[in-house]
């Protein structure tokens, strides 16, 4: 099928009136439904954001593709519509959008139309067809550059096809790209990558997992000769067939946006080996981010419900008296000792359990699960707390890895059953009986003496103790640094020690705070946009949801983030030399009231911590160009 039998000039808006990304979606899906292409707007407006969403379909050099795939399409069909000013799509390259390809794909679109659709994206890749498209003067004519633009790469897609059977010895390098639809960043990370290797004189082969499923499938004989294998990947791919091989992981859109800096890094040796876990499957998006780190955010984002429902309930709890939980306090209210019991009890019983779960399930799959939970409920019961809860889920999931080793000469007659026998009962006896005899008793007494020299800080060490877990709050906004700060702060909750939480929390409120300020006061250096952005960062920053401020560091991390790490770290540091102390986790300024100390302190070092940054950023920042 061709791209213009999809693309019909009856969808085509050649001087689209649109100012905005709202605006230019909503448009082209007008003309869709009044072309009767749609079964229902709404549902599939709603899809389309709900891939825009996942990461923005503007893919810079003034093109964008939203698209979605959805059984709110009544015809698969492609619109385009054309705006000669421009406008802010959130593109990758921050440059304005002229050309848009709304691709809407029926639930049950066939192969033909998914290839036609995925052609479209690889053909927008050329410099020259992005300009034939911007100067044309009618539909007719936009049908006409497309259609011989279709027909010569059809013809090169041939010609490259019978070079590849002449004997030619395997390809140097092989790639994977996958996009969570699989209709357009799949095939353009495949094509960028095609192109790039072409241009570098490198030998490639890129297989693609998109719609209509695996496409051009790399051969065992291929991985094993190849020097190096690229994973762009926002979807799950088949990794265990890697094992042993240099594979570099990094989203789809690096595939598109950096494809001679992956081929650069494969050729040169500096991909990581991957090795197998079991799993069968991974996602690609990790930018690299394996091992340690992947495992243990496995764990936390798992854990995360537990925290922050537990610990809203415990501050409700709070809120009767914070006795209020206890039967024989003059305070006690029994729906007090209900939310204590279900939040902290309960939810936060199996807090670290879970965690430990999580982690063994991300090295060594379902079967890391059983073993590692368990470690971590004794670690939970024995007092090693959430140190001995971390160490469980890494114990119980390599151990998982080693019986799979040890197991994996026996005939195939006991396949059968080594998941559901040899797997859990080994496992779990290995890690219960490592947990019970060497690692509890020693880690439960290190907890005892961190509790005990924390809550013995004062003056200059509560001040670095705060500088240090305010400050890791901000470096990367719910990434690994933050987390670790995040964690730490729970485990000393959990150790009864109410302090370092409140220096995190409040170094965590900052960052969003302060954009949510300097976008206020300083709105003369943010673009539009930016602005509106600003406006929600006071509910993210008010919530403790540090994440609100990732999108201004990334436009501007030289002069942001220093900004807010100064910020959170006087916040932190002002918490502890105030003598705060938070008993729930999470919650923002929810959950204030539950101090132990002056609530009024504890908001005047939060905002103390804000205006600093918002200060920092608001003078530091250069002025918005006008042009």
């Amino acid at each position: 099928m061709n791209i213009t039998e999809l693309l019909k000039q009856d969808i085509m808006l050649l001087d689209v009136e649109a100012n905005s990304k709202e605006e230019i979606i909503q448009a082209m899906a007008d003309k869709l439904d009044k072309a009767g292409r749609l079964d229902d707007k709404d549902q599939f407006i709603k899809a389309i954001w709900e891939r825009e969403d996942q990461s923005s379909t503007g893919i810079g050099e003034g093109v964008a593709i939203p698209h979605a795939k959805t059984s709110a399409v009544k015809t698969p069909s492609i619109a385009f519509a054309r705006s000669q000013s421009g406008l802010d799509y959130d593109s990758l390259d921050g440059q304005p959008t002229h050309l848009f390809f709304m691709i809407a794909a029926s639930e049950g679109a066939n192969d033909d139309h998914l290839q036609s659709l995925s052609r479209l994206s690889t053909l927008l890749m050329d410099e020259d067809f992005r300009s034939q498209l911007m100067n044309a003067n009618s539909t007719e004519e936009v049908a006409k550059i497309v259609d011989q633009k279709e027909t010569e790469k059809l013809g090169k897609e041939e010609s490259e096809q019978a070079a590849s059977k002449s004997g030619q010895e395997g390809p140097e390098i092989l790639a994977v790209t996958g996009c969570p639809t699989g209709i357009a960043h799949t095939y353009m990370a495949a094509d960028s990558l095609k192109d790039k290797a072409k241009e570098l004189g490198v030998s490639i082969k890129v297989e693609t997992n998109g719609s209509d499923g695996v496409k051009n499938r790399l051969t065992d004989e291929e991985i094993a000769n190849a020097k190096a294998i690229i994973v762009a990947a926002d979807t799950k791919v088949e990794m265990d067939r890697f094992d042993g091989k240099p594979v570099l992981r990094r989203g789809v859109t690096d595939g598109i946006r950096k494809p001679d800096e992956l081929i650069d890094t494969a050729l040169k040796g500096e991909a990581p080996v991957y090795e197998g876990d079991g799993n069968g499957a991974s996602t690609g998006s990790g930018g690299g981010r394996t091992g340690f780190y992947k495992h243990l955010m496995n764990g936390v984002s798992n854990m995360l419900p537990f925290v922050v429902g537990g610990g809203v309930l415990i501050a409700i709890a709070f809120f009767f008296g914070i006795e209020s939980f206890d039967p024989e306090s003059d305070q006690y209210n029994v729906f007090s000792e209900a939310l204590m019991n279900i939040g902290g009890d309960h939810a936060f019983g199996l807090m670290v359990a879970v965690l430990a779960g999580f982690i063994g399930m991300s090295i060594a799959d379902r079967p890391g699960f059983a073993p590692s939970m368990i470690g971590g409920f004794m670690a939970t019961t024995g007092g090693a707390g959430f140190l001995g809860g971390l160490i469980a889920g890494f114990l119980g999931g390599y151990v998982v890895v080693l019986v799979k080793k040890l197991l994996a000469g026996l005939p195939k007659a006991f396949d059968g059953i080594k998941t559901i026998l040899f797997y859990p009962v080994i496992s779990i006896f290995v890690t219960g009986m490592l947990m019970y005899f060497v690692i509890i008793e020693p880690i439960a007494a290190l907890m005892t003496g961190l509790e005990a020299w924390l809550g013995n800080m004062s003056g200059v060490n509560a001040l670095l103790l705060g500088l240090i877990l305010g400050g890791m709050m901000a470096v990367d906004m719910g990434g690994p640094i933050n987390k670790t700060a995040f964690t730490f702060g729970i485990a000393m909750i959990e150790a009864g020690n109410f302090g370092p939480h409140a220096a995190v929390m409040a170094g965590g409120m900052v960052p969003p705070l302060a954009l949510a300020l300097a976008t206020t006061f300083f709105r003369h250096k943010f673009t539009k946009e930016e602005q509106d952005a600003g406006k929600t960062n006071y509910a993210l920053g008010s919530f403790f949801i540090t994440e609100g401020a990732i999108p201004f560091a990334a436009a501007d991390p030289g002069r942001v983030i220093p900004s807010i790490i100064v910020g959170s770290a006087i916040a932190g540091a002002l918490s502890l030399v105030f003598g705060i102390g938070l008993p729930a986790p999470h919650g923002g300024l929810f959950v204030i009231p539950t101090v132990e100390g002056s609530a009024i302190m504890y908001i005047i070092a939060i905002l103390i911590g804000s205006i600093v940054s918002a200060l920092m950023i608001g003078l530091w920042k250069k002025p918005l160009d006008k042009k």
